[in-house]
């Protein structure tokens, strides 16, 4: 299976609703849903959302916190720049880089030898 090449975005709406847009698959769904975001039946499939009124600090951390996620497991992610944590962010928009997910090694890694206890 080739990695996605289409982002997964995720948007503030002017009516101000936190969504996610884009190719979401099983593993996508279930990090977006442990992130926060409920998936609603709509026309063309899911509408995919924050809770409303929830304050938007705390949906800017739940935004953020799913595009590390969608990241670390290897989707792209497009993350609007309104959905920035207001302080203490630690780089600009969209600094998780796609990285595409590697086999794991056959056998880890040797231990270097320890000493004898006493």
């Amino acid at each position: 299976m080739s990695p996605p090449t289409e982002p997964i975005r995720i948007t503030r709406q002017d009516t101000g609703e936190v969504e996610v847009n884009g190719p979401v698959d099983e593993l996508a769904r279930r990090l977006l849903e442990h992130a926060g975001f409920i998936f609603q039946p709509a026309l063309g499939g899911f509408w995919i959302r924050l809770h409303f009124d929830t304050g938007q600090d705390n949906e800017n951390r739940q935004a953020t916190r799913a595009a590390q996620m969608l990241s670390a497991a290897g989707y792209p992610v497009d993350l609007d720049p309104n959905l920035l944590p207001t302080a203490g962010h630690p780089g600009p928009v969209n600094w998780w880089p796609h990285r595409p997910v590697t086999a794991m090694p056959s056998q880890p890694a040797p231990h270097p030898p320890q000493r004898p206890r006493r």
